[in-house]
């Protein structure tokens, strides 16, 4: 466990050799289509552990829970069981913020939200993830959740995501799943 700003993380990449560490693009299967990201170098934490979660299949049978047309399309988490099974068996913790590495909330740019718990040091749950799809970006989110990659293919399948009728909480009306999250690169 890494602690950081007083909470036990686990570090599922140094904690068990170098392993992934250079890998840096991921291939998201939705309902929509596919979305290839590229996960930053200088995010070693957020990039580690949406690696670790791509193996552990984590992702698959996720939904996008939170689709706002012209914001964000948000993702990894689901009202099944299985989910919340999956997440105990994985194990509770959070990531610390890298907030000052250079990375803006453009178009594309994949961040994750910080955790809901008390959380003074904006620490990052892990298991959800978001992608900015305002044609503009999202610059008041920056300094408030780590940047850690982009979309390099697929913006066409956010879009197509960010576009559908979503209820009062901005859940889609029908589920979009995330099928398989592979590793490519």
């Amino acid at each position: 466990f890494f602690l950081h700003a007083h909470a036990a993380i686990p570090d599922p990449l140094w904690s068990r050799g170098l392993g992934d560490v250079y890998k840096r693009q991921v291939r998201i299967y939705t309902d929509f289509g596919q979305i290839e990201i590229l996960l930053y170098d200088n995010t070693p934490y957020h990039r580690s552990n949406f690696i670790f979660l791509a193996k552990k299949k984590y992702f698959e049978g996720t939904q996008f829970y939170r689709v706002i047309n012209n914001f964000v399309i948000q993702a990894g988490n689901s009202d099944n069981i299985s989910i919340s099974n999956k997440r105990k068996n994985i194990g509770k913790y959070l990531l610390p913020n890298d907030f000052n590495k250079g990375h803006f909330h453009k178009r594309g740019a994949i961040s994750m939200p910080s955790s809901s718990l008390d959380n003074p040091y904006k620490m990052a749950s892990p298991f959800e993830f978001f992608i900015v799809q305002k044609k503009d970006g999202a610059n008041h989110l920056d300094g408030n959740y780590t940047v850690f990659g982009e979309v390099i293919k697929g913006m066409d399948t956010v879009d197509r995501i960010a576009s559908i009728p979503t209820d009062e909480i901005d859940w889609p009306i029908n589920n979009v799943y995330i099928n398989k999250v592979e590793i490519i690169d």
